[in-house]
């Protein structure tokens, strides 16, 4: 195996994916180099430092726009080695300032089967609609809100939940698997695009 792939976490909150990165890849396939966060006071950062991981807060109302913000996040991660960024649970948008620093090197986890209810509140979203099918998506982040092209994807039959506590109860589990998955396919270098469908991405068949 080579070199861990030298990676970044983005979070907002109390980062149970993250620990759930800390546990499973960092060290091993990857290597978280830098967590930052848009709340200063979240819970993740603590679990950061506690691995002795560096940490940064970049809080929108200290800089003069999202674009100046998003160019000081980047140049951040980028001092600190990061070639892939990984949003977990990460509530701000990243506009092309920062994603253009790191082209298709960018990945969240949403709390369902995306296209179906992005952006925030996902679960309060299916339950208001009363789907049975609940899910989760690993996907690769472009400019629009969880419009990026799937990496992987989980569904789950919850036909009597009726609340976000009950649904995430169950989703959080699978969060925290495929996107350590999607993390060791990055560092292996076999997520592949479809030549002929750029929104396709799949592993490589070497990959398993």
């Amino acid at each position: 195996m080579g070199a861990p792939l030298p990676i970044a976490v983005l979070v907002s909150g109390a980062g149970t994916n993250l620990q759930a990165l800390l546990d499973t890849v960092h060290s091993r396939e990857a290597e978280i180099v830098a967590v930052a966060s848009n709340v200063a006071d979240a819970p993740a950062l603590e679990r950061a430092r506690g691995c002795g991981v560096p940490t940064a807060v970049f809080a929108a109302s200290e800089h003069r726009s999202r674009e100046q913000r998003d160019r000081a996040l980047a140049e951040w991660l980028l001092e600190r080695g990061a070639r892939l960024v990984v949003l977990a649970g990460y509530m701000e948008l990243l506009g092309e300032v920062f994603l253009s620093r790191f082209p298709r090197a960018v990945i969240n986890v949403h709390p369902s089967l995306l296209p179906a209810f992005p952006g925030v509140r996902a679960v309060e979203q299916a339950l208001a609609y009363g789907v049975k099918v609940f899910g989760v998506t690993v996907h690769l982040v472009d400019s629009g809100v969880d419009t990026g092209p799937v990496i992987f994807q989980r569904a789950v039959e919850l036909p009597r939940a009726r609340t976000p506590e009950e649904v995430l109860a169950v989703l959080h589990p699978i969060e925290h698997q495929l996107l350590a998955d999607a993390v060791r396919l990055c560092a292996q270098g076999a997520l592949e695009t479809d030549p002929e469908n750029p929104r396709r991405v799949v592993a490589a068949p070497s990959a398993g």
